[in-house]
């Protein structure tokens, strides 16, 4: 049987702890967003802009018109030689329209991605998901002079009542109100 070795007295603890270096403290792994930030930058940079880009540059990359009814869903890389692929929604009945424009599509969107970056196009029919931006509000404007207003009407009094009447006066009022003398 072995012999079991006797503790050490506290003066002796305290003297081992001051003279030896103990181990470190375990740290965990860094956050996986850290790590991989700099291997996503250098995929970027070897293999060019993903269909993120694509997304957020879609209207300038496929003419407004075009735009207007489809939406990029995703980019899907062909693997061991097989095409690319880029599926799109599209809005209702403009399907066939856009298939009529594939190849147009396709051309854009490689000269966007960089050389047969692309070579399928699959298209999907259904709503866009995107959020359009709101209108932007009209601002109220302040009324005329009752005075100015008073001129203005007795200056049409003789023009027949009607939607020209009323297009004369909403025209007086822009007039008179830029010149600035509302």
């Amino acid at each position: 049987m072995s012999r079991r070795r006797p503790l050490p007295t506290l003066e002796e603890a305290r003297l081992i702890l001051a003279t030896k270096r103990t181990r470190p403290q375990h740290r965990p792994p860094p956050p996986a967003g850290r790590g991989l930030g700099r291997f996503v930058k250098e995929l970027d940079a070897k293999y060019g802009q993903g269909s993120g880009a694509l997304t957020a540059r879609w209207r300038e990359v496929v003419g407004e018109e075009i735009a207007r009814r489809t939406e990029p869903v995703k980019l899907v890389r062909g693997r061991n030689g097989a095409p690319s692929s880029l599926e799109i929604r599209v809005a209702g009945p403009a399907a066939a329209i856009i298939q009529h424009k594939a190849h147009e599509i396709l051309a854009r969107v490689n000269l966007f991605l960089g050389a047969e970056a692309v070579q399928k196009l699959r298209i999907v029919q259904g709503p866009l998901q995107r959020v359009e931006p709101p209108a932007p509000t009209r601002r109220r404007s302040t009324p005329l002079d009752a005075a100015l207003e008073a001129q203005l009407k007795d200056g049409l009094a003789e023009a027949p009542d009607g939607k020209l009447k009323d297009a004369l006066l909403a025209l007086g009022r822009g007039v008179l109100k830029r010149h600035g003398q509302g």
